[in-house]
């Protein structure tokens, strides 16, 4: 019988299966081990396999995201951009990478458009969230703020956003700031202080006929929770509603200081219009302070002591300024004053106190007395206990220190002073394992702070 003969596209068929079948074979293969590779944490290998198999298999458009998403969890930004751009779609977690590889390089505005891009797909939080970052970078607290409203539609439950949107209002909108900010406190007790802080300056600021000066009440309260730039912008904020305001002037000036610039030229505004402001005056002490000119310290605080005697806060202040002057005598008398005129207050009993045991002076007929009235005065501050345990170590009474020392140390773990102060003790009983146990944990809470440093000089000094 004679033979068929077999159709040309079938030949073909076969010709081709016979080319690709090991092409498909292996492109799934080098598919799985980038799958391996990315669960691995493996990613820059991962993302060389999946480009490796996007080649292999390119009717696979996600194989080029992957690549991508691999390249930006293994911090390589520029080759993650790359696959991207080769990918034809992106899902939510492509566009959520993408906008982080340009942030991870500084280009925010690029960032900005592709996360909106990725937004006009896909309606999601994790975007809105890089969203209100890369606002953030940018400075823009409008913007800002819808991002994290929008993020919080769809996502309630996220503390951070709930805070940070709170934090916002304070200064956009402070009617609408408390219920935020209230909320993250009920889901996060650790940031009920800072709410409460708030709450208080946003009760008072209700209070103030003075537009002005709400945004100096709010401003104040945000920089006593090391929130600075928004600070600045609410001290911004009062000024642009009255320029003639010393008190948002000074407090400007401040705000800037915190955040790196001088704020020397809206401190002199502030003195420009109004000279006998005690706010001001304390405000350009703390400059000087920095800029370690004490003369001009001293100077700024004896005015406002003129203008406000009764006000134990700028004898205080009187009393560092003496301090870093070198005129001891009139310190101490400072310090006394300040207590005189507070009695019941655990605050100025303790700065006389500290100064005492820092000095070494009237330490069993003023330095301890005094930290013995504060710590009854407030049994649970810490900075009365640290001060009293602090006395106790430089009159000699070493048992009673460490006692008072380790129940501030336990209780509040945060005191790094205590902490400090304990270590200082147990080298004073010759027990030096337990002071460098306690000063290397200083200094790695504190790496870069005043305490940390603090706890370094003293282990170069008693470990070298």
């Amino acid at each position: 019988m004679p033979s068929k003969k077999i159709p040309v596209s079938v030949v073909i068929f076969l010709l081709l299966a016979a080319v690709l079948s090991p092409v498909l074979l292996m492109g799934s293969a080098v598919s799985r081990r980038a799958e391996a590779q990315l669960v691995a944490r493996e990613y820059a290998d991962a993302a060389e396999s999946f480009e490796r198999a996007a080649r292999l298999q390119p009717w696979r458009n996600n194989l080029w995201e992957q690549a991508g998403i691999a390249a930006a969890q293994g911090q390589n930004p520029q080759q993650a951009i790359a696959d991207f751009g080769r990918a034809r779609s992106l899902t939510e977690e492509g566009w959520m990478w993408l906008g982080f590889s340009h942030l991870f390089l500084g280009d925010v505005d690029t960032a900005i458009q592709v996360l909106e891009q990725g937004l006009e797909t896909r309606d999601s939080s994790a975007l809105y969230t890089l969203l209100a970052s890369a606002y953030r970078q940018k400075k823009d607290m409008a913007a800002e703020r819808n991002a994290l409203e929008n993020q919080l539609r769809l996502e309630t439950g996220d503390v951070y956003a709930s805070y940070r949107l709170g934090l916002l209002l304070t200064v956009l909108e402070p009617e609408r700031a408390l219920t935020h900010l209230m909320f993250a406190s009920s889901l996060d007790p650790q940031v009920d202080p800072a709410v409460q802080t708030l709450r208080a300056a946003l009760n008072l600021s209700a209070t103030q006929p003075d537009a002005s000066q709400q945004m100096v009440t709010i401003g104040r309260a945000l920089g006593l929770v090391r929130e600075w730039e928004l600070a600045l912008a609410a001290f911004e904020k009062a000024i642009a509603i009255d320029a003639e305001n010393a008190e948002a002037w000074a407090w400007l000036g401040e705000a800037k200081q915190q955040t790196g610039a001088s704020g020397a030229a809206e401190l002199d505004k502030a003195l420009a219009l109004d000279h006998t402001s005690v706010v001001v005056r304390a405000l350009r002490a703390l400059y000087w302070n920095r800029q370690e000119k004490y003369p001009q310290m001293l100077a700024e605080y004896s005015l406002a002591a003129e203008y406000e005697p009764t006000n134990p806060a700028w004898q205080a202040g009187l009393g560092e300024a003496y301090v870093k002057s070198g005129d001891l005598v009139s310190a101490l008398a400072a310090y006394r004053r300040a207590a005189e005129l507070a009695p019941n207050e655990a605050t100025y009993l303790s700065l006389l106190a500290v100064f005492c045991a820092d000095n070494g002076v009237y330490l069993d007929d003023v330095g301890l007395p005094a930290a013995q009235r504060a710590v009854e005065i407030s049994p649970d501050d810490p900075t009365a206990l640290d001060a009293l345990g602090w006395a106790y170590l430089s009159s000699g009474r070493y048992a009673s220190a460490e006692q008072v020392l380790l129940d501030v140390v336990e209780r509040f773990p945060a005191h790094l002073s205590a902490q400090i102060h304990l270590a200082m003790t147990y080298l004073a009983q010759g027990n030096r394992a337990a002071a460098f146990d306690g000063l290397t944990s200083v200094q790695n809470a504190d790496p870069d702070g005043e305490y940390g440093r603090t706890a370094g000089q003293l282990l170069k000094q008693y470990f070298p």
